[in-house]
């Protein structure tokens, strides 16, 4: 069974910072080291006994509910609920952040594409914030949102940036509409729909088009001392980052740079570069609000049918071509920018 726990932080970072030797990053270094080691392998054993029926319309009505628990630096959950669907903020800039990520992500699935909730059927999105002590990651997994609060040498909290949010609970709708396989080119799309998706969420909040927005998965949640924009860039990839800690992003933006690897599930958080920039040009070729355009291409092809769970870079590529055709037509600006986009970045010839 695949496993569903998603981590915004990929584990070539939690790598090289658990090897650190700077007593002046010791916090970040033992961060790292017990996310790896001690934390992270016992929450995907937790996550492989879930499974989740796929649902690819949207028939079911529902509202918007949400419930924020608190987990109060423990490594349990879900913790205290703290807020409820309606109930006023609490204060706690977490909490506060959680609810309104939730609610922005659930308002693009449902205004704009019609999906009662992530799961096409109205489901609840539940959150959990301050999980264990200096966490450094957030996570989707299978059931719910989890954040932690960072080590606060290289990590802040992960509800400070909105696509941090709406990228993990991206992660449920995949799980329930696709249920791609987190390993190789499968696991990379799965990674690529949670920040496509992720900066939709983002750019829609904000009012941007595809031409004025950032293109940035996870702004906010360096700190300071990080040379470093963001996690991944769709506009760029390969240049979120380059810092003496982390390193250089190693992205690719094509299938020329593609990296073989066995590490992180065969490299999903890496090689996810190559379709989230065939969809940065798509949608800057389109131009316009994206989250119309070609966000809807993508989420055509995502609900077609045509998806296998071990769905590779070319078929992934001919569905959107052909939610291309279907929504737009053959001959339209919207499928001869995402064909472009597609031959741009090495996947079609």
């Amino acid at each position: 069974m695949q496993r569903i726990h998603c981590g915004i932080v990929p584990p070539h970072l939690l790598t090289r910072l658990a090897a650190l030797q700077d007593p002046r990053l010791s916090g970040a270094s033992t961060a790292a080291r017990h996310a790896l080691l001690e934390l992270d392998p016992v929450l995907r054993e937790r996550s492989e006994a879930l499974r989740a029926p796929v649902r690819r319309g949207s028939a079911i009505a529902g509202s918007l509910t949400r419930r924020i628990h608190d987990a109060g630096g423990r490594e349990e959950l879900p913790g205290e609920v703290v807020r409820a669907e309606g109930a006023p903020p609490t204060g706690d800039v977490a909490a506060d952040e959680a609810y309104d990520g939730l609610g922005s992500t659930y308002r693009l699935f449902s205004e704009e594409y019609g999906r009662s909730s992530i799961d096409g059927a109205g489901k609840r999105l539940d959150a959990t914030v301050h999980y264990g002590s200096n966490y450094d990651n957030a996570f989707w997994d299978g059931e719910r949102m989890v954040f932690g609060d960072g080590d606060g040498e290289i990590f802040g909290r992960f509800t400070a940036s909105l696509t941090v949010i709406s990228h993990e609970l991206t992660h449920g709708f995949t799980q329930y509409s696709t249920n791609l396989e987190y390993q190789g080119q499968s696991g990379a799309l799965n990674e690529s729909l949670s920040d496509v998706f992720g900066v939709l969420v983002e750019q829609r909040d904000l009012g941007q088009d595809a031409a004025s927005a950032t293109w940035l998965v996870g702004a906010g949640i360096f700190t300071p001392s990080v040379r470093g924009e963001a996690l991944r860039s769709l506009k760029a990839p390969g240049t979120a980052y380059d810092d003496d800690v982390l390193g250089k992003d190693p992205q690719p933006a094509t299938m020329g740079d593609y990296v073989e690897t066995t590490s992180d599930n065969g490299g999903v958080h890496i090689n996810s570069g190559i379709p989230n920039h065939a969809f940065y040009l798509a949608a800057t070729a389109l131009g316009g609000e994206a989250w119309t355009g070609v966000g809807r291409i993508w989420y055509d092809a995502v609900l077609s049918g045509t998806i296998p769970p071990d769905c590779d870079f070319p078929t992934f590529a001919q569905a959107t071509q052909d939610a291309a055709g279907r929504r737009f037509g053959p001959d339209s600006r919207g499928a001869g920018a995402v064909a472009d986009a597609w031959t741009r970045v090495g996947v079609l010839r």
